[in-house]
């Protein structure tokens, strides 16, 4: 209908599924300043429940609907477990859990064990139908998160990024905002992964491994930790680099490496914050220029 190849169907579908995966850490990491290196563990249960909620016979709006729930709902569970911990152990902590998933998807039979899950059922929108609705759903979570970023909830989750204990003395009841935090970024993460199962048709617990956490985290702090378009820019390079540059994908992490090496020493506001310190660098050659024009005789 456009005149896309299916392969071009593909990547833009990939880069869909990637840009909902990365603004859902976003959530957690960006706004709310908790540090997840174990985020791809709600990807993969997002993409499990939809994968054999679909094969049982449910529709695959339900399969969609249950990822989201069940992702949802275990991240509130690891959110009260990690209530206590912080910075580094936090970061531990979660990492700890993608460990587990892998661990216990590899062990579980009912769920194909280290086979994993083949002959997942479509959409039955087609490629394009699915692209479409790839998109859409992409589209709304960056509308979801700009209107969170400026709601009072995105102040407050500001408020507990910068300095948690001063947001505790001020009133904030932390333990709330990072509960809901989390239970919105691993839903989202969530629906990213049914995404992703519906959209491959064959998931295996190695998919959504501690590789795939440091990816996505590589996304959300190249594009600048906390900003939307940032993030999304980010999320929609990096997912279709290694597939339009073949060897690439050999050197992923190397490069994801260096990239992230370079973003700390040089800056750390990741893209994001590169574009608006040469907006500033101009803006104020600009006022030096005409403050000098100006004191001409």
């Amino acid at each position: 209908m456009l005149g896309l190849s299916g392969y071009e169907i593909s990547l833009i579908t990939s880069m869909g599924i990637a840009v909902i995966f990365a603004l859902s850490l976003n959530l957690i990491t960006g706004f709310c300043g908790q540090i997840s290196l174990g985020h791809a563990a709600f990807y993969g249960i997002g993409a499990y429940t939809s994968a054999m909620l679909t094969k049982a016979g449910m529709p695959f709006g339900v399969g969609l609907l249950g990822a989201v729930i069940v992702a949802g709902l275990i991240g509130i569970f690891i959110g009260i477990a990690s209530l206590r911990v912080r910075h580094d152990f936090l970061a531990i902590t979660t990492m700890g859990v993608g460990f587990l998933f892998i661990g216990i998807m590899r062990q579980w039979d009912l769920v194909g064990g280290e086979m994993g899950v083949s002959s997942i059922p479509g959409s039955g929108l087609g490629k394009s139908g699915f692209m479409f609705l790839v998109l859409g759903f992409g589209v709304l979570t960056v509308l979801f998160s700009l209107h969170l970023k400026r709601s009072w909830m995105g102040y407050a989750f500001d408020a507990i990024a910068d300095d948690e204990d001063t947001a505790r003395v001020v009133g904030l009841n932390v333990s709330h905002y990072k509960l809901a935090a989390f239970a919105m970024g691993t839903a989202l993460a969530g629906l990213a992964g049914a995404l992703y199962a519906h959209n491959v048709r064959f998931i295996d617990p190695e998919s959504f491994g501690f590789v795939e956490s440091i990816t996505v985290l590589s996304m959300v702090v190249i594009g600048g930790i906390g900003s939307v378009f940032g993030v999304v820019f980010a999320a929609a390079v990096l997912s279709v680099l290694p597939l339009w540059i073949q060897f690439i994908d050999e050197y992923k992490l190397l490069l994801y490496g260096g990239l992230l090496f370079a973003m700390m020493r040089f800056s750390p506001g990741g893209l994001a914050g590169l574009v608006k310190q040469i907006l500033r660098h101009i803006s104020s050659r600009k006022s030096l220029q005409k403050l000098s024009g100006g004191t001409k005789i």
